[in-house]
């Protein structure tokens, strides 16, 4: 079934497990073919041991089909929380394999993080905090994932082309022109090759328009590609050779290759003394709110291309990636989110139920298991060349011209918060965008008392529709309690909300009522948004931020 046929299937015959594993088991096995690649690759990157993203998918697939309500949501490490899991490393004494000793210890402690850091997501999902993912202002978080993008970025191309990745991402954005002049050749070539082939094989895939090659992932052909030319360069053994036009001489050897230890024998425990060290606790709380924040995201944006036109419980979600996370930890796995890109895959590939996600970690375990010595021939750069294309997804041009599009107030938080993260780091970065937000919303006059308490009435127009009157500003900070209200009126039909005295709406609560009309019309319900006649759009865009002269609004 392709994705046209897909949206025209009634919402009310949903799919099930019985008649959907054929579909879901080939899906499964094909996300499983971009998923093995970027495990390794995220672990490595991560300062992690290859292995540790593995294990992490494959608890993801276990706790995702029986604990998540998500759908097609397909758990495991994702390289937006890179930034964090490699600072928390260096943070306990990580050396990029200086000190093997050092580095078995950092790792250890990093588990302890990570098992403290699941168990506080376990109980944001049993207090039920997952609104708190309707909060964040838009142009903030795509702020911060554009700088982690960005951080990927400059701490991959040094391993795509052979060298060491140390320093902080500002100084290895800067030293981008040395390393392409002082690159192993051999090593850069396998790196380049796989850039090619992940940034050309799409514009391919947009001239041939054949289904099964549509559905082969970029991430095998660089896998395809990179061990042969591994083979070819004989990086099996140690040796020197000479680049004939520098006449320079360069090490190559099985230290370019992936390590991976026989699977259960790699099963490490966490060292919870790291916990007794106040920095400690630092990492738990990035790795929880970051790791939330970043999950909730993935599993929205992954409902709102559901064919089937299913919501996530954002709660039980929660609690899936909580236990997972505590799980995985607790044998040496990386931290797990609802990853978006695997995720998208999966619907492009057929899935129709959440055993597509169970499918995928159990391929990873019985190949990874059963096949150590073929992981091990893959390049380290052609992982490092995976996460330079997912970098550039995540900071990608386009992103930076549909933020300025939405307006230039937005572009600014955007690229506050981008700067900043890079900066300092993700907490205090993109508490400096929304301390932007804060101060332009104030500056266009929206009264202190209506920040987080908006000013709501609400008419009973007749037993099956309401109205519901926003007074001073609908913002982000206080969308949580109008959405609150509005989802208090599940018995109407019919919901009209009036923005008419409103000063400002900002551009996040212009998306999400967006989302939440397209969500009525799937109900069979409607939601009518009135009162922004009157008001002034930042920019052009449909849903930039509006703003109304205060002579025009009513006294309440």
């Amino acid at each position: 079934m392709n994705a046209s046929e897909k949206q025209s299937v009634p919402t009310s015959v949903l799919p099930t497990f019985r008649d959907s594993w054929k579909a879901d088991l080939l899906s499964g096995f094909l996300v499983f073919l971009i998923a093995l690649p970027l495990c390794l690759a995220i672990s490595l990157a991560s300062g992690y041991p290859a292995i540790a993203g593995i294990f992490t998918a494959v608890v993801g697939g276990v706790t995702g089909f029986f604990i998540s309500s998500s759908a097609l949501a397909i758990k495991g490490p994702a390289a937006g929380l890179i930034v964090i899991a490699l600072g928390a490393m260096n943070a306990f004494g990580y050396t990029a394999g200086g000190n093997p000793a050092a580095d078995q210890q950092a790792y250890r402690m990093v588990l302890a993080v990570g098992v403290a850091a699941g168990c506080i997501q376990i109980l944001f999902a049993l207090f039920r905090t997952g609104v708190l993912g309707e909060f964040f202002p838009t142009a903030a978080v795509h702020g911060m994932l554009a700088a982690i993008g960005v951080i990927i970025i400059s701490k991959q191309i040094p391993i795509a082309v052979g060298l060491s990745s140390k320093g902080e991402p500002l100084e290895l954005l800067a030293k981008i022109p040395d390393n392409i002049i002082h690159m192993n050749p051999e090593i850069a070539v396998i790196g380049i090759v796989s850039l090619l082939i992940l940034f050309g094989l799409p514009l391919l895939k947009s001239l041939y328009k054949a289904t099964w090659f549509q559905k082969v992932p970029a991430q095998l052909i660089v896998i395809l590609v990179a061990i042969p030319l591994a083979l070819f360069f004989d990086l099996d053994h140690r040796h020197s050779y000479t680049f004939p036009l520098t006449d320079s001489k360069f090490e190559v050897g099985p230290q370019f290759l992936v390590f991976v230890p026989e699977m259960f024998k790699a099963i490490t425990f966490p060292d919870f003394s790291a916990l007794a060290q106040p920095h400690a606790w630092t990492w738990v709380a990035m790795f929880a709110l970051i790791g939330t924040l970043e999950s909730m995201l993935s599993s929205k944006a992954v409902d709102l291309i559901d064919p089937w036109h299913r919501k996530t419980n954002l709660d039980r979600d929660n609690l899936a990636i909580g236990i997972g996370n505590t799980v995985a930890a607790m044998i040496g796995g990386l931290p797990m989110i609802s990853e978006i890109v695997r995720s998208r895959a999966n619907i492009d590939n057929g899935a129709r139920t959440k055993l597509a996600n169970l499918f995928h970690g159990m391929f990873l375990l019985i190949i990874v298991a059963s096949l150590p010595a073929l992981i091990h021939r893959i390049p380290l750069s052609a992982l490092a060349a995976m996460l330079i294309y997912t970098g550039f997804r995540l900071a990608s041009p386009k992103e930076f011209l549909m933020v300025y599009k939405v307006g230039k107030e937005q572009f600014a938080i955007f690229m506050t918060t981008l700067i900043a993260v890079l900066a300092t780091d993700l907490l205090i970065g993109i508490a400096i965008g929304i301390g932007l937000k804060f101060a332009i919303h104030i500056y266009h006059g929206v009264p202190l008392r209506s920040l987080f308490r908006p000013n709501l009435v609400v008419n009973e127009r007749d037993d099956d529709s309401y109205e519901v009157t926003v007074h001073h500003a609908a913002i982000f900070s206080n969308w949580i309690a109008i959405k609150r209200k509005i989802d208090s009126l599940s018995s109407a039909h019919l919901i009209v909300l009036d923005l008419s005295n409103t000063r400002l709406v900002d551009h996040t609560v212009m998306e999400k009522l967006h989302e939440m009309e397209a969500d009525f019309h799937i109900q069979g319900r409607e939601l009518i948004v009135t009162g922004l006649e009157d008001h002034q759009p930042s920019s052009d865009h449909p849903l930039a931020s509006r703003t109304k002269k205060k002579s025009q609004l009513v006294k309440v």
